[in-house]
């Protein structure tokens, strides 16, 4: 191909199809001076001996404090520290101010909370072009289990672990016969949603509440003082729906008293009755953290949000209200 005919803008899209994880590499100048940068094109070199690579611009302000520095260390960034990514990626700001430091092996920064670390000495620089190579020994590492940072197609991005073989779910001794393709996605929500709920409904059976009584009282949790139209606005989507004869049996429970004449909200017991409630449903979510991971977890809670907005019928915004029953 001739160089007039090379799209670089294409090319840089095409190499945005490699998912690549989040670095941020540290040194210290001769000087004394902390330096650090996010990268994202580390990669390992051998096993035996440790060695791994990453590469930096020629036209990086810190090309000099790098090609300089005996000692650097990696840091593959977890899911949460995707602002501390941006800020070492940022120009002409103290980067290590507030960012949680641990003692390492040489004097270059080691940087907390990472999901792994690789401390190293530099071996040999090389050049690639518009960029130098930065080859190193591993003198030590660390890692531990938090899900990592990755970025695709120009934007930070979540991973979920795919199993090896496919997930059947036909194929359980007890499911029936379904004549629903297992890759719809209405089926696959809803198959997860009455799961999650059959599991709170112990607790729910010996309080004798319902379904509709346990969104009630969630409702009330987040915005006190509602009048039964509006909470049965903030239900809706759950396709229940209370009454006042829901209301009157919820008041004799003492959970639930009325502020004026139309509105209600949560006695004390009710509060607890309802913080029992998402204590419950946080122990069922911990037994799926530990069953799928922390980062399949918190990829489907991502992909869910994303869902709900894209889907949103235009229901009034509770979730995000603060309680203005204080």
């Amino acid at each position: 191909m001739a160089q007039a005919e090379f799209d670089s803008q294409a090319f840089r899209q095409a190499l945005g199809s490699f998912t690549t994880g989040v670095t941020i590499i540290t040194a210290t100048a001769p000087d004394g001076t902390p330096v650090g940068l996010t990268a994202n094109s580390f990669n390992s070199v051998s096993l035996d001996p440790p060695m791994v690579l990453w590469s930096l611009a020629k036209t990086s302000l810190s090309v000099a404090a790098f090609s300089e520095a005996e000692h650097w260390n990696v840091h593959v960034l977890s899911q949460h520290q995707q602002e501390l990514s941006n800020k070492f990626a940022a120009k002409g700001e103290d980067k290590f101010n507030d960012t949680n430091l641990e003692a390492g092996i040489s004097s270059a920064p080691l940087i907390a909370d990472c999901s792994a670390r690789f401390q190293c000495r530099n071996m040999v620089t090389h050049d690639g072009g518009d960029h130098l190579i930065f080859i190193g020994e591993v003198l030590g590492f660390d890692h531990q289990a938090l899900p990592p940072l990755v970025f695709q197609q120009g934007q930070y991005a979540m991973t979920a672990r795919k199993p090896w073989a496919a997930v059947n779910l036909s194929s359980e001794p007890t499911a029936p016969q379904c004549r629903y393709n297992e890759d719809l996605l209405g089926y696959l929500l809803g198959r997860s949603h009455f799961q999650m709920l059959y599991r709170m409904r112990k607790v729910l059976d010996e309080q004798a509440l319902e379904d509709s009584h346990f969104f009630a009282l969630s409702v009330l949790n987040i915005q006190q003082n509602l009048s039964l139209e509006q909470l049965n606005t903030h239900l809706d989507y759950t396709g229940h729906s209370v009454n006042l004869e829901d209301m009157a049996f919820l008041e004799k429970q003492d959970l639930i008293c009325q502020k004026s004449e139309d509105n209600y909200q949560l006695t004390t017991a009710g509060r607890e009755t309802s913080l029992h409630h998402i204590a419950q449903a946080k122990v069922i979510e911990e037994e799926l953290i530990t069953e799928l991971g922390a980062g399949d977890v918190m990829a489907l809670k991502l992909l869910l949000k994303r869902l709900i907005h894209q889907t949103d019928p235009g229901l009034p915004d509770l979730w995000s209200t603060e309680d203005k029953s204080a």
